[in-house]
């Protein structure tokens, strides 16, 4: 076992330097410079290798530092009560949570598809090995930062070196029972994918986590300590369970070949695309136009695929608006949070840039834009022209703003509201400031998706992604986006600001956007 958990990880290794490499040379101006026998080079995969094992120290730490910190530790101050049971009480239903979603082991990743199907490594070998390892990393990634925080909450020090077991034998119990399901029903569980019910159980442990605690409803610490050891002695079971299983093989061919990233040949590839391209979309004679040109054009797509752009809108309104109702419900009960909750909304502004970030969809639109138009449509010279492109950009910006703009009025209504319940403010102008910031922030992630994806088209023919700088792009977007969670600011300033930003930014990307797009929206090789 450890023989193969050594090539597995030579394996991945190799192909996470080969990925270094590759995008190198993706990048503008540097792709020139780089030889294609920059593989061969030594020093170069010297230099891949020490990246390596930065990104996997960051991997085991970084994570779950930021995890702690600012998903339960920063919180606290919200909560009236007592630190440690309300730690305890985050950390619990959270872990719960997290082990639904993650369990390690059924991830469909290319490391797994390359040594079990390519290289016809031992499935269970490769499996366990490389399961225990990740367990390891969690304890030894979790194990400073429980202790740092559960100290500083003040948690007993041998209570914060039990956190980071109960972390792994939770999703040891969720891998034993994904296991256990796959045995009885022949169905595998993708975490990438989960079925819905799981969701449910999610949206559930989160509501415990973060609503019961302003309900002045935790769990006493007592209990969650029989819990933790309680789940401690079932993973022990699960733990043989996933030691005895003998069907990993089957098991990791149904999840990895299932996957269109995985299959190797490419016209099986591109056929399952294409089926599931066109399950989303609807035929219906009914679905026309009164609009001609490329309106016309446009809203004819908008139509066959509400599903996928209307459907995660609605989805994220009623949420919006089932959690603005909760916490009207919840501070007209407990009027003994209405200090903090007024402090957050008058000084956590910068949190909601993350927020708006996650709502927006304007990555998940311009995909579908690709996999379903312009992958086809850009094939012809005539759908290339200035012309074309800069009608169908000006179509698709009025939608993606439009349908941002329906969760974005819903929070942006919502923030002013709880402001005012929660004793408001001297200055009538921040419930101004709030709601026009929420928009201004939506315009601004519509417009700057759309606009990367015109000028950095990012897909080829057979909608692999190849472009390196779209990807840093990407990175960047969310870095600064999560470093603004920790920002405290007053929302009069941060409002304003943030909304000459969002309009100065757009009308600079859209001038640029109708200056070049015509030259950079193409099919890459």
């Amino acid at each position: 076992m450890i023989k193969s958990f050594v090539i597995s990880f030579r394996l991945k290794n190799a192909y996470r330097i080969n990925s270094i490499i590759y995008s190198l040379k993706q990048l503008p101006f540097i792709k020139k410079i780089l030889p294609n026998r920059l593989y061969q080079n030594k020093g170069i995969k010297i230099f891949g290798n020490i990246i390596n094992i930065l990104l996997e120290i960051l991997n085991i730490f970084l994570g779950k530092f930021l995890y702690i910190w600012l998903m339960i530790f920063s919180l606290l101050g919200i909560y009236e009560g007592n630190s440690p049971d309300i730690f305890l009480h985050l950390f619990f239903f959270l872990t719960l949570a997290g082990a639904i979603l993650n369990t390690y082991m059924f991830n469909p990743t290319k490391d797994k598809y390359y040594a079990m199907i390519l290289m016809n490594m031992d499935a269970r070998e490769y499996t366990l090995s490389n399961y225990f390892y990740a367990m390891i990393k969690t304890i030894v990634g979790f194990l400073p930062f429980t202790v740092l925080f559960g100290y500083l909450a003040g948690v007993p020090i041998w209570l914060s070196f039990v956190l980071p077991i109960f972390v792994c034998a939770v999703k040891m119990i969720m891998a034993a029972y994904n296991l256990r399901v796959y045995s009885k029903e022949r169905k595998v569980i993708n975490e990438n994918n989960p079925p819905r019910s799981y969701w449910i159980f999610v949206g559930l442990f989160l509501l415990c986590a973060y609503g019961l605690p302003f309900l002045k409803i935790t769990l006493p610490s007592v209990v969650v300590v029989i819990f933790f050891f309680l789940a401690i002695l079932v993973g022990l079971l699960a733990f043989k369970s996933i030691w005895k299983f003998s069907y990993y093989r089957k098991v990791y061919k149904e999840l990895l070949l299932n996957s269109p990233v995985y299959m190797t040949s490419e016209n099986l590839k591109n056929q399952v695309v294409r089926e599931n391209t066109l399950k989303q979309i609807e035929y219906d004679e009914r679905f026309t136009s009164t609009k001609s040109g490329f309106a016309f054009f446009h809203d004819l797509f908008v139509k066959r695929h509400r599903k996928i752009l209307t459907l995660a809108i609605k989805k994220q309104s009623i949420v919006l608006i089932f959690l603005f109702l909760f916490f009207v419900v919840v501070l007209l009960l407990n009027k003994g949070i209405h200090q903090q909750v007024n402090t957050i909304l008058l000084t956590y502004l910068p949190y909601f840039v993350f927020i708006m970030y996650l709502l927006n969809r304007g990555q998940t639109v311009t995909q579908a834009m690709f996999m379903n138009c312009d992958h086809s449509m850009l094939t012809y010279r005539i759908y290339r022209t200035p012309k074309v492109i800069l009608g169908i950009f000006k179509e698709r910006l009025k939608t993606l703003i439009t349908l941002n703009l329906i969760p974005a009025s819903i929070l942006g209504i919502a923030l002013p509201v709880l402001l005012y319940i929660t004793g408001g403010t001297d200055n009538p102008l921040n419930y101004l400031v709030l709601f026009i910031s929420i928009l201004a922030m939506s315009i601004f992630f519509s417009v700057h998706y759309l606009v990367m994806y015109y000028l950095l088209q990012p897909y080829n023919a057979m909608t692999e992604m190849k472009s390196s700088t779209y990807s840093i792009v990407q990175g960047l977007t969310y870095f600064v986006c999560y470093f603004m969670i920790d920002l405290q600011l007053p929302t009069m300033t941060f409002g304003l600001a943030i909304s000459v930003f969002c309009i100065l930014y757009s009308v600079i990307s859209l001038f640029i956007a109708y200056r070049f797009a015509p030259k950079t929206f193409k099919l890459r090789v």
